[in-house]
């Protein structure tokens, strides 16, 4: 596993599934990924899980993923074990994006992949992430291109992946 100061790319990482198992993220090469910390109870839910099933089902056949990484650090609201957390996307929300092992995206034990995003694509509030629901799009060489809002709507996103 890379680290983030050495990463060039998020395809020089590999993280956890909801399994545990190990994926190599030089496997998205070639796709464009919306990278998202997901939270089930927050005020947020409902309208980023629906909007990113829309926008995954509009647009994974044409070389796009998203890659769903739970995360308990905003308000304790994603509380679940990670088969919970899927079984509550994959049943409620019709989730067939890959949801990856819960991670910590800010602090000391923030995972690579997150510190990586960060360094490459700084926030209102400087790197940290803001809340649940930050989205980063990265391009097709694994360069983080955009950084969005946990308000701003996955669907309006979708303007941007034509031209990706």
């Amino acid at each position: 596993m890379a680290a983030a100061s050495s990463a060039t790319s998020v395809h020089d990482f590999t993280v956890k599934d909801a399994s545990g198992k190990d994926v190599d993220l030089s496997t998205y090469k070639g796709k464009v990924l919306l990278i998202v910390n997901v939270a089930s109870q927050c005020g947020l839910t409902n309208s980023n899980y629906t909007e990113l099933a829309q926008l995954y089902e509009k647009y994974k056949d044409q070389g796009f993923e998203i890659l769903a990484f739970p995360c308990n650090q905003f308000g304790g609201q994603e509380p679940g074990t990670n088969e919970e957390i899927v079984q509550f996307a994959c049943t409620r929300f019709k989730a067939e994006y890959p949801i990856f092992d819960k991670v910590d995206v800010n602090g000391g034990n923030a995972a690579p992949i997150y510190k990586f995003l960060k360094s490459s694509k700084g926030g209102l509030f400087g790197d940290s992430i803001k809340w649940n629901f930050s989205k980063f799009l990265v391009d097709k060489e694994g360069r983080v291109v955009d950084r969005y809002a946990p308000t701003t709507s996955p669907l309006s996103i979708e303007k941007l992946l034509g031209s990706s």
